[in-house]
């Protein structure tokens, strides 16, 4: 099937089902079926609008951040050890895969604009 001419919302040719489905509707579509020699006519409307839970920052999840925990915040510590939290402590920050910061709720603790460094150690010779 082809797609022969398409009209939006509130255009002539639209009338009708501007009054059925009122601002739910996107356009009109005409397709051509050739197979059957028809010439069909669809509408595209809207069904379902809910709010986008978007990651404004389009960080993958399994991006490693790493987030500040205070000395004292031990039960924290623990969770994010369970995570698969690691200790960097070259940084002196905790790294956690992204999903895993946002499943835990700490958002707010990631550092901004901290290139992650880690220890490279040495082999030390046979």
């Amino acid at each position: 099937m082809k797609i022969t001419k398409k009209i939006e919302s509130g255009q002539p040719g639209t009338k009708k089902w501007v009054r059925k489905y009122g601002k739910k509707l996107i356009c009109v579509r005409y397709r051509d079926d050739n197979c059957n020699h028809l010439r069909l006519k669809t509408v595209e409307i809207i069904v379902e609008s809910k709010p986008l839970n978007l990651n404004k920052e389009n960080i993958p999840a399994n991006k490693i951040l790493p987030i500040r925990i205070g000395y004292l915040e031990k039960n924290l510590r623990v969770l994010v050890k369970k995570a698969g939290g690691k200790w960097n402590n070259l940084q002196k920050v905790w790294e956690l895969p992204y999903q895993e910061i946002c499943s835990l709720g700490l958002e707010k603790r990631i550092v901004k604009n901290m290139p992650i460094y880690r220890n490279k150690r040495k082999k030390q010779p046979p």
